[in-house]
């Protein structure tokens, strides 16, 4: 029995590649010619503008009465370890405190549906300011982001990982969240509210 040819693997035609002597000239690739750096030349370099509030990180548009952008799943665990969200606010910063809440997120708890209704309840509450969104789509991530990114007199209060690492890359914007059955909050100057633990 003779050997039985099998093919490769895989196994492609070879092609001449387009810098090949063989191929005609007009056909041929170009070379690209490198460019000499100039180094007497001006160098420009773009550099981020932040915003005037922001002294070393040290924002000057915080301050009492706090606003609070309230995220969806902070209502859902605030209802879970049993707190009142706008007393437990209090509790934290020693100020009065505004709870915040875009139509992106009311709009995520409304989709979660019947078991989530307390959570909506609550987010209807009158003490709660509403903000309206003039973007397209519901992405609350997004909206409290972009909204942070824009005016920095917000405290965003959430319990979502993703959403804390995104906006810890926003200067002097702090993040309160729920640790052992209470608010907490990080990035913020010392001189205002409880004691951090």
């Amino acid at each position: 029995m003779g050997k039985q040819k099998t093919k490769k693997y895989a196994a492609m035609k070879r092609m001449i590649s387009l810098k090949d002597q063989r191929i005609k000239p007009q056909d041929r690739a170009k070379a690209k010619e490198k460019k000499k750096n100039d180094p007497s030349a001006i160098k420009e370099k773009e550099v981020p503008k932040y915003p005037s509030c922001l002294f070393f990180q040290y924002n000057t548009q915080l301050g009492p009465p706090y606003h609070i952008l309230v995220d969806t799943n902070f209502i859902n665990f605030s209802i879970k370890a049993k707190l009142d969200i706008v007393q437990s606010m209090m509790d934290c910063l020693y100020a009065k405190c505004i709870p915040c809440i875009t139509d992106c997120v009311m709009a995520e708890i409304e989709k979660l549906g019947m078991k989530y209704r307390v959570a909506l309840r609550i987010a209807k509450d009158p003490r709660f300011e509403r903000l309206p969104c003039t973007h397209k789509g519901t992405y609350a991530d997004d909206c409290l982001v972009q909204r942070v990114t824009q005016h920095k007199c917000y405290i965003v209060a959430t319990v979502d990982r993703d959403l804390k690492r995104r906006i810890r890359k926003i200067p002097g914007v702090p993040i309160m969240y729920i640790s052992n059955h209470r608010y907490n909050i990080e990035r913020m100057p010392d001189d205002y509210g409880a004691p951090r633990f």
